[in-house]
């Protein structure tokens, strides 16, 4: 252990300290209570906060214990045993605002979506990187993609939308190992032909992709082209297209589709569904260059941005700490994301390599995502922002993930 702890790269460790130690002054101040100020009232968020927090402390010692063999060749049965949690919710599971997402343990609720990430990561981890498996192989795309697809359709029926939308961050680590360019061109087109086609109308974008592919006919006429390959690939576009609107009705929630409608300004309703992104707005506002202070917050006390040491844990940083104290914390992410996936490039070990993008990746799309939401940028789908954010799984969960990794960059050379 001693050995550990000196080759750990305690810079990323003082980064994890201090976006946990910022987040929890963030926690204190949105869910103060003036009748009970004290911090070490654990009836209240800030003071369950600390219990999560000293518990890290214990997790981090056990995880930085753990033989990385254990991890590597255990991986499979890891990704089972979260698989069968996520199933046995719906048998034993509590229900929280119409989600069966939680286990409840007295005042403790446990939630297995925030530990199928670290699962997800090493089961992908240690397909990866066995010999001859490499993404070029369709066979080795389609299993890929099922280890994916079996946690997040049991998110999914839970459901909660927005953890199942976090594994998107995994093909970050499959474009990595070589996954074709053709499914991150298909889902970024697929995502703009949604959102458009929401926009305007479903006549309007199929006769504008008609129009530019007769265009893009004329341009490249004097160039050798698979007239089947571009014809099926426009077919398949304008059919899309003309499926937005059944998917858009039958398929998201109404909740969902009144997010949608607002985050493209199809309509305006700042007392209901829009009320968080309209008071998270105004808090933010608020804050100007350098804030109003911490403890200071109007928005923030006045209680008028809903789930504020949650999910919207960003707001009150941004009234009480202004411009300055926000895009602080924002390099501060930003750089901590960067270096892991710069430690995820220096190992010498392919399955450390793939489990480091994994934990980057995840990272960087909890970041982007909750930022997003809070800012009206992206729908209200709620994701915490992670180590920041008010609940014990969601740190425990990234705690693991992230240590799990440095103690792999710590043992890199012997890998």
């Amino acid at each position: 252990m001693p050995k550990i702890i000196a080759q750990l790269d305690w810079l990323s460790v003082l980064l994890y300290s201090i976006i946990i130690g910022v987040g929890w002054a963030m926690i204190y101040s949105a869910s103060l209570e003036t009748t009970s100020p004290e911090m070490l009232n654990f009836s209240k968020p800030y003071g369950k906060q600390i219990l999560w927090i000293a518990f890290s402390i214990i997790i981090i010692i056990l995880v930085l214990s753990i033989d990385y063999k254990f991890l590597i060749r255990f991986s499979s049965i890891i990704y089972i045993v979260s698989i069968l949690l996520l199933a046995g919710l719906f048998v034993f599971g509590k229900s929280i605002a119409g989600q069966t997402a939680w286990y409840s343990f007295g005042s403790f609720n446990f939630q297995p979506a925030e530990f199928t990430k670290i699962a997800v990561s090493l089961a992908t981890a240690k397909y990866l990187s066995q010999i001859n498996v490499f993404l070029k192989y369709p066979i080795v795309q389609i299993k890929s993609f099922i280890i994916l697809a079996i946690p997040m359709a049991l998110i999914l029926l839970q459901p909660d939308a927005g953890t199942a939308l976090t594994f998107v961050a995994f093909v970050i680590p499959l474009y990595r190992k070589g996954l074709p360019h053709v499914y991150l061109i298909l889902g970024v087109s697929t995502i703009f032909l949604f959102l458009i086609t929401l926009k305007f109308s479903t006549n309007t974008v199929a006769i504008s992709l008609l129009a530019l592919s007769i265009i893009g006919l004329i341009i490249f006429r004097k160039k050798k082209i698979n007239y089947f390959k571009y014809f099926l690939v426009v077919a398949l576009a304008i059919g899309f297209v003309f499926s937005v609107n059944f998917v858009f009705n039958n398929v998201l929630l109404p909740h969902q589709q009144d997010r949608f409608d607002i985050l493209l300004g199809i309509k305006s309703d700042i007392r209901g569904t829009g009320f968080n992104t309209y008071q998270s707005k105004v808090a933010i506002g608020s804050g100007g260059l350098t804030g109003k202070g911490w403890l200071k917050g109007t928005q923030t006390h006045g209680k008028f941005v809903p789930a504020q040491h949650t999910d919207y844990i960003f707001t009150t940083l941004a009234e009480e700490w202004g411009f300055v104290g926000s895009i602080t914390i924002l390099l501060i992410y930003l750089f901590f994301i960067t270096r892991l996936f710069i430690m995820a490039e220096r190992q010498k070990h392919n399955f450390c390599l793939i489990y480091g993008y994994c934990v980057a990746s995840i990272l960087f799309i909890h970041f982007f995502v909750n930022i997003g939401m809070v800012i009206g940028l992206l729908p209200t789908i709620g994701i915490p922002l992670p180590l920041f954010s008010y609940g014990g799984s969601s740190l425990w969960g990234f705690t693991i993930l992230i240590f799990i990794f440095l103690k792999m960059d710590a043992k890199r050379k012997q890998l």
